[in-house]
């Protein structure tokens, strides 16, 4: 095991986050050796792109151990093009079998109405864990990747993971929080989050303070490929915010084979009564696959849309973290919490 440490005061082995990850294929002289990079508090201005595997990321402490940037969808590259949504992480993870525990991520550029999507964690990688992070941002905090095979409004997506084949992956997130307002778990893995805190930030419509009440906001936008059996399953999570009541839905598809449950959540007052949104398109209530079971507090009261479905007793077994996750290697990241 290489172990290796960050800190800006200089006292330890590199005062930058990315500087020590460039160095990792020297430090391993060719070997697969797992490495852990232990971060001291700190606030790190970075842009960072992990891309070995076998990284284990550690900060000292989330809530004082934080990385920031503010890179969003409308700032333009040089030549006058946008930035879009995949180029404006703060943290970008291409890489499989990493674990990142007690950090703070953040798209430090404000909310959506005023400069587009800001992503604080695009996460790009097979067996790729979260532990007690805290993942900052409005629109689109956190993207769990790969891409969907095809946009759906231009030719390219833009962004470094563009060219990559698509393929299935695997994440998982315990005892992080997480919050945004609009679509800010976002994307194509299969990923279960178990005992987050999901916070739903109130919308800033016009980007000059004034709040209208009626801007809805949407926790998840899953796009989960047809021939996967889950994309997003939320165990034993809080939904938290100071959102309008009832103005926030539990997800949207953002393509028609949408995926995602909530298992055992408690719901706060923010979150619509219909549950569910279809993103105006009828079609896709026929194809996604949206479920609750034991959803509990003020906003699992009323009806929910007709298209949803409820889980019983039998089948919760089978929305299990081991059983979503296990995939053809048995991976278990509940044995692993750091």
């Amino acid at each position: 095991m290489i172990e290796i440490t960050v800190s800006q005061d200089g006292t330890a082995d590199f005062t930058s986050i990315q500087e020590a990850m460039d160095q990792i294929p020297n430090l391993r002289a060719g070997s697969s050796e797992r490495c852990t990079i232990y971060i001291r508090a700190g606030t790190y201005q970075e842009k960072i792109h992990l891309s070995h595997p076998g990284i284990h990321l550690v900060g000292e402490d989330a809530e004082e151990t934080i990385i920031t940037y503010g890179d969003y969808a409308r700032k333009l590259f040089s030549d006058g093009s946008p930035y879009h949504t995949f180029n404006t992480y703060t943290l970008l993870i291409s890489s499989d079998d990493v674990t990142v525990s007690h950090l703070t991520i953040e798209n430090s550029a404000g909310n959506g109405e005023s400069i587009g999507q800001a992503i604080a964690a695009y996460v790009d990688g097979d067996r790729v864990s979260f532990y007690h992070c805290r993942l900052l941002g409005h629109q689109d905090t956190l993207f769990t990747g790969p891409l969907p095979e095809q946009p759906i409004d231009r030719g390219s997506f833009g962004g470094p993971r563009d060219i990559f084949p698509r393929r299935p992956v695997r994440q998982y997130y315990e005892s992080c929080y997480i919050e945004g307002d609009v679509d800010f778990i976002f994307g194509t893995a299969t990923a279960v989050f178990v005992e987050c805190e999901v916070f739903s930030k109130r919308r800033n419509v016009n980007g000059d303070g004034i709040i209208d009440s009626t801007a809805p906001g949407y926790i998840t936008a899953a796009s989960t490929a047809r021939d996967v059996n889950f994309g997003y399953v939320f165990w034993n999570c809080t939904l938290t915010g100071n959102a309008e009541p009832k103005s926030v839905y539990l997800g949207r598809p953002w393509r028609e084979y949408a995926k995602t449950a909530f298992i055992n959540c408690e719901l706060g007052q923010h979150i619509h009564t219909a549950g569910w949104h279809n993103w105006g398109k009828r079609e896709r209530e026929q194809t996604v696959g949206y479920v609750e079971y034991d959803s509990h507090g003020p906003g699992a009261e009323g009806e929910r849309v007709e298209w949803a479905k409820g889980i019983e007793p039998a089948q919760l077994h089978t929305y299990s973290p081991a059983v979503v996750l296990q995939g053809n290697d048995g991976w278990n990241p509940t044995l692993k919490k750091s």
